[in-house]
């Protein structure tokens, strides 16, 4: 008793999870942040407007702190103004945005706090590991993370000299110091990809940024059923891919040519045609470069296996995306998202 005390008198990290609908996640998420260790922490969910067992799921933590969202104010989308709910009431010099659909390894979050401050950095992001069930999560997101992982080198995230800026909402750990400079989720209200205009700010006002995968710190299954993974990527990939109609004409040109290539090598080395080994390196040269690019995602051979059949998927979501957001029918937990230069609904 004496340390739950002192952790909720003094925390160091205040971890701020925005939840709406996550029976499902959440459970599983508050069990692995209240056994987090070596760090005096509060942990505070933000009930997001939830019609199923969110609210009860949260209050059945002891010492988890559940806040309820007021109404969603004009200008603002719904996970932006959860945690901004939440960071107005968190008490320590660290906050912590994490989802409810992250899982944090034992130590995790003491680990990384250590990191931040070693690296002498305002805003630490991890990449998760991602967990994929079935055969869309397996075939679609390494593609995904894979491009990802190609627009956005942690490396030159990471670099202070490099304009470029991304960071994962699914794990943001930033200094309340650099928070309230930037003018916090506030300033961004309106921002989908507010994980990575986060990032933009920070770097932008001289302030540290790192990021890396999370691999051994934290895992997360996003997408549970393949309609989700199609709301949720829709709503995200036109504005994480700026040129994402000709990404995606490259990604359905490379598979047509993966699949030409394989049929003729299997044709022509069943009648014993000359051209089988000109089809054999074309085949070779295109899943090489395919297989180079989802590694970086660091998914299991499986997953990487069957990329190739997630390809045609990946671009018919990017054109969705782009489509979508230009009819003005993005929508994400019965909220809808108005695209670039359009004005936010009410």
């Amino acid at each position: 008793m004496g340390e739950e005390t002192s952790q909720l008198a003094v925390p160091e990290v205040s971890v701020i999870i925005p939840a709406r609908n996550e029976e499902l996640s959440l459970g599983r998420c508050l069990r692995s942040l209240t056994a987090q260790g070596g760090v005096a922490v509060e942990i505070l969910v933000v009930d997001d407007h939830s019609t199923d067992r969110t609210r009860a799921i949260a209050d059945s933590f002891a010492g988890v702190r559940v806040l309820a969202a007021p109404d969603l104010p004009p200008g603002w989308t719904g996970k932006n103004h959860a945690v901004w709910v939440g960071s107005r009431e968190a008490r320590g010099p660290w906050l912590l945005f994490t989802d409810a659909d992250t899982v944090h390894l034992p130590g995790s979050l003491a680990a990384a706090l250590a990191e931040a401050k070693q690296h002498g950095v305002a805003l630490l992001s991890y990449s998760p590991e991602q967990e994929v069930r079935g055969f869309w999560e397996r075939a679609v997101m390494p593609v995904i993370f894979g491009e990802l992982a190609s627009a956005y080198r942690p490396e030159e995230v990471s670099d202070p000299a490099s304009p470029v800026a991304a960071a994962n909402g699914q794990y943001m750990l930033i200094s309340r110091v650099a928070y309230d400079a930037v003018g916090g989720h506030q300033a961004m209200a309106n921002a989908v990809l507010e994980d990575v205009e986060l990032a933009r700010r920070v770097k932008h006002a001289g302030l540290g940024l790192r990021f890396r995968l999370g691999r051994g710190a934290v895992r997360a299954r996003m997408y549970r059923s393949l309609s989700a993974l199609r709301e949720g990527w829709t709503k995200n990939l036109a504005l994480l891919f700026p040129n994402a109609k000709l990404l995606a004409a490259r990604r359905a040109a490379e598979f047509v040519l993966m699949v030409d290539a394989l049929v003729g090598l299997w044709l022509a080395a069943r009648v014993g045609n000359a051209a089988t080994l000109w089809f054999a390196v074309g085949a070779t040269l295109l899943l090489g470069n395919l297989l180079r690019r989802v590694r970086r995602a660091h998914f299991g051979a499986l997953s990487n296996t069957l990329a190739l059949l997630g390809l045609p998927f990946f671009s018919y979501l990017l054109l969705r995306s782009v489509l979508c957001y230009r009819s003005g029918r993005v929508t994400w937990k019965g909220r809808t998202y108005p695209g670039p230069g359009q004005p936010s609904p009410k």
